[in-house]
């Protein structure tokens, strides 16, 4: 087989213990960030299987039009809507997702909030210019973490607050309301009793239709002056535009972020990353070396039953597998 694995990043992937079960297959990986349906079909055109790093390249109807050998795509972590499922099915596609884990992206999300609250970028840059202690930070004990969303990410999360001394406060479904509650969290009264009593908030929902730019820039108007927006999830989660125009207006007063509308971010004149209240990282929520064995994992080992002819899982189990 030829598989093809593109979007590795810090060409890391051959260091995996998880890479030598593809002993014996030919493997061609890219450690560029391309968008060129051209460059991405001449890269792809013998492949016989795709293995994909999360949402970091579109496969679309023009893209799968020009890949008539292609077979299988194996989707580290969940499928999302990078992927053209219907035309994946069409075009005789299969598609195997793998598992995530919840403990990567909540590190990032508590090492983001307290680097943003104890202000330890600019101190830090200020430090390595020659300079000697330059801000003010806060301390987390006593300040109320908003979550919303209470899966794996959030109920890990509200541990760690716990552990520093926070209150926690939840809002999402009546049904993340009432696991709060259980765990000993307060759910919010309402969504602006949740924006307006949260020191720290941070967003923690998958991104699907419903969700799509769910949160408000009237959502975030009701913000303190002192809070900080935490995002490790999507930001798409947010309406365009509307957390720089909060952050101009003073409320929210800062910003972490993690994920932004168009990745790679590599402007660095961008507004966000030039923003005296944001701290921003490069999408590192799931990028660690024990989190990328398991999305990798996973995703080998699906190629190999694939293959192999085994009884396998498919995302869209209706396509007509090309022989």
């Amino acid at each position: 087989m030829h598989i093809v694995i593109p979007d590795d990043y810090q060409n890391v992937i051959r260091s995996l213990d998880c890479f030598a079960t593809l002993s014996g297959h030919q493997v061609s990986l890219y450690h560029d960030a391309v968008d060129d349906v051209q460059v991405l079909a001449e890269r792809f055109a013998d492949a016989d299987a795709l293995v994909l790093t999360r949402e970091r390249t579109r496969i679309d109807e023009a893209l799968l039009a020009r890949l008539p050998k292609l077979k299988l795509i194996s989707q580290t972590g969940k499928v999302s809507s990078h992927l053209d499922m219907d035309a994946c099915t069409r075009h005789g596609v299969a598609v195997m997702e793998g598992r995530g884990s919840p403990i990567a992206p909540a590190e990032l999300t508590w090492a983001l909030i307290i680097n943003a609250r104890r202000q330890l970028f600019p101190a830090m840059r200020a430090m390595y210019a020659g300079q000697w202690q330059v801000n003010l930070g806060q301390r987390l004990a006593g300040q109320t973490l908003g979550i919303w969303g209470y899966g794996k990410i959030g109920q890990r999360l509200a541990r760690y607050a716990q552990a520093f001394e926070m209150s926690v406060l939840i809002w999402g479904s009546e049904a993340s309301r009432q696991a709060a509650l259980a765990d000993g969290h307060r759910a919010a009264s309402s969504r602006a009793a949740f924006f307006a009593e949260a020191d720290v908030l941070s967003l923690h929902l998958r991104l699907v239709e419903a969700t799509r730019h769910l949160v408000t820039a009237a959502d975030l108007a009701l913000m303190k002056p002192s809070a900080l927006l935490v995002n490790t999830s999507r930001a798409e989660l947010i309406a365009p535009g509307a957390l720089l125009e909060a952050l101009n207006k003073g409320r929210p007063g800062f910003a972490a972020l993690d994920v932004f509308e168009q990745e790679p971010l590599v402007d660095i004149d961008h507004t966000l990353l030039r923003h005296p209240g944001v701290l921003c990282t490069p999408h590192l929520g799931y990028v660690e070396r024990e989190g990328y064995e398991l999305y990798f994992g996973d995703a080998f080992a699906n190629v190999r039953a694939f293959f192999a002819g085994e009884d396998c899982a498919l995302a869209n189990p209706q396509v007509i597998a090309k022989t």
